[in-house]
């Protein structure tokens, strides 16, 4: 069954679908004029300005919700794979995806704040599935119906519970020998806690916890690179070399093709920030803002601040130390570089981290499930939902999960297909609402 699925993540996440991932931020790019270089410091600058409009949370709680779905695993865990597998040329195609998808991020943030609507209990829903239905038009219910299960399905089967449970229990297993059952438990608890108080519970969460856990990290990790700082020139001249050529065999790195660095950077660079998924713009949506545009620009610094800074400080920590040579592959990589600066507390630091990253990730797609579910059921089956979601989670540290990630991966890649094509077809409105905002 392994075999099959996996098979089929190739062919979802070949070369097509990538493709037309970094296609579709190439294409925007251009039609927006460089839009994420000439206008990210105003992006920034809007954050932090107080919201006037309707909406559920402050846009800064949406980006912060945003980012708590997205700052997860894959910048622990997915810089490492993406290196083990494709070599320091990696980290730059990672660059290259994120910095192509902030301008499908701005998109689909402000695509979420045009059409969004109001559901029966009074909240904010929007997302794709709601400027598929809108802006496309009744036609193509059908594909807005299907990114919806397929995020139903990312939210309770993957991404969403077991991946991040998984990662949460077997850190604490061998950091501290905690049994997983309980862990997961435990977690389970703690997440009906704050998803029975709905967006505006998560979203407090997500605000308290993502610049702390964003701020350790990034420090530690500059620690571990600032301790190595000779190595860091030849590094960045090993990261764009390897990005053009074939990486020879070092130590226990058996070696990698452009090919290679090119398909893992942009596959990992994607699954971290989520530019493309669909998912970000569901956050979005709830932002009390009037001005699509806004929220765009705002969306647009998640996938700066998750990919080009924290993925950076991941990638850079393990290339610097040397570390990425050896036999080491995933959260263990991450922990040896961190360890070789730290000792066993660099263990633990990363350990702390990886479960907030992870905690924070299950929260957001709580709420990104919930949101599809509601377009498809309506708002009456919204706790049968959520309980069924901390089921899910409970039972994390009963399962094996080999077959899971697998499902996890199909599941952003249904997500994503429905999405693209939207972004594609609406890109006049994207376009036009763009000259507009910035003639006024």
């Amino acid at each position: 069954m392994l075999a099959f699925f996996t098979t089929i993540d190739d062919l979802v996440w070949g070369v097509p679908l990538l493709a037309l991932l970094v296609g579709t931020g190439i294409y925007l790019t251009i039609r927006l004029g460089l839009l994420q270089i000439i206008h990210l410091p105003h992006a920034f600058k809007l954050i932090f300005t107080e919201d006037e409009g309707e909406g559920d949370i402050s846009s800064f709680a949406a980006l912060a919700t945003a980012l708590a779905a997205t700052v997860g695993t894959g910048n622990i865990v997915g810089v490492a794979t993406a290196i083990t597998a494709g070599g320091p040329g990696a980290l730059f195609w990672m660059w290259v995806a994120a910095f192509f998808g902030m301008a499908t991020k701005y998109a689909e943030g402000l695509l979420a704040i045009k059409y969004r609507t109001t559901d029966q209990n009074g909240e904010i829903s929007g997302g794709p599935m709601y400027y598929i239905l809108h802006g496309m038009g009744q036609k193509w219910k059908p594909l807005a119906q299907f990114f919806s299960l397929a995020g139903i399905l990312v939210a309770l089967f993957g991404t969403g519970t077991f991946a991040q449970i998984n990662s949460i229990t077997a850190s604490l297993e061998n950091s501290f020998n905690f049994a997983p059952q309980v862990t997961s438990i435990v977690i389970a608890i703690i997440t009906a806690i704050i998803i029975f108080g709905g967006i505006q519970s998560i979203s407090k969460i997500s605000e308290k916890i993502v610049p702390f856990m964003a701020i350790i990290y990034i420090l530690a990790s500059l620690c571990v690179i600032l301790i190595n700082i000779d190595k860091l020139l030849p590094t960045l001249t090993l990261v764009f070399q390897s990005a053009f050529t074939s990486t020879a065999a070092i130590g226990g790195f058996a070696g990698a093709t452009i090919k290679d660095a090119i398909q893992k950077g942009i596959a990992r660079g994607v699954f971290s920030n989520e530019s493309g998924l669909g998912s970000a713009p569901i956050a979005a949506a709830a932002a009390k803002t009037n001005e699509p545009v806004e929220q765009g620009l705002i969306s647009m610094t998640g996938t700066f601040i998750d990919t080009l800074i924290i993925c950076t400080m991941t990638g850079l920590a393990i290339l610097v130390t040397g570390q990425w040579s050896g036999q080491l592959n995933g959260a263990a990589l991450t922990q040896a570089a961190f360890a070789s600066v730290f000792g066993v507390w660099g263990s633990y630091a990363l350990t702390f981290c990886l479960i907030l990253f992870a905690f924070t990730t299950i929260l957001g797609w709580s709420y990104y499930g919930e949101r599809c579910f509601e377009f498809l059921f309506g708002t009456k089956g919204i706790p049968a939902y959520r309980i069924f979601f901390v089921l899910m989670v409970a039972l994390g540290g009963f399962l094996q999960l080999e077959l899971v990630w697998v499902l996890a991966d199909i599941f952003n890649g249904l997500m994503a297909l429905p999405n693209l094509i939207a972004l594609l077809a609406l890109s006049p409105v994207i376009i036009k609402e763009t000259k507009k905002y910035f003639r006024k």
